[in-house]
């Protein structure tokens, strides 16, 4: 059983600047909706791989990682427009991305581990993607804009 990986999988995700943002309230933040949005998602996403994570830790009677503190440099983080913060959790998102990556060996023995690993991995990667889209779009000053037809 692949308790370490799953172990790992937990801390990597948990104590991230997305899921700060989540627990702090993404709503309350200065910023455009559609960046509101897309952090939202993200964070839901991740959430629901640490809580199939420590459902699957449970089931195995394994010790659930203890929540790590978060950085409180995050609490200089609240007023700040999260069009602003994109960057950072941008870069947040691939050391993460590079973390699930060193995991897939390691998982590769147990099927739920690896499965999970890769559905992390895949959420990761596709949540990088649309923020990366969603900074050049604000950064070309786009962001909000109906989509241009044809």
């Amino acid at each position: 059983m692949a308790i370490a990986p799953l172990s790992r999988l937990v801390a990597s995700i948990q104590p991230s600047l997305l899921m700060y943002l989540g627990d702090s309230g993404i709503w309350s933040y200065p910023g455009v909706e559609s960046v509101k949005l897309a952090l939202a998602d993200a964070v839901d996403d991740l959430k629901n791989v640490v809580e199939r994570a420590t459902t699957i830790l449970d089931e195995r009677e394994a010790a659930v990682p203890q929540r790590a503190a978060y950085p409180l440099s995050f609490t200089a983080l609240h007023d700040i427009d999260l069009s602003n913060l994109l960057p950072r959790v941008i870069e947040s998102l691939r050391r993460q991305f590079a973390d699930l990556d060193a995991l897939t060996g390691p998982a590769g023995t147990d099927a739920a581990a690896a499965d999970l690993v890769t559905d992390a991995k895949q959420s990761t990667r596709q949540h990088l993607d649309a923020l990366e889209q969603l900074a050049a779009k604000l950064k070309a000053g786009l962001a909000g804009a109906p989509p241009i037809a044809g």
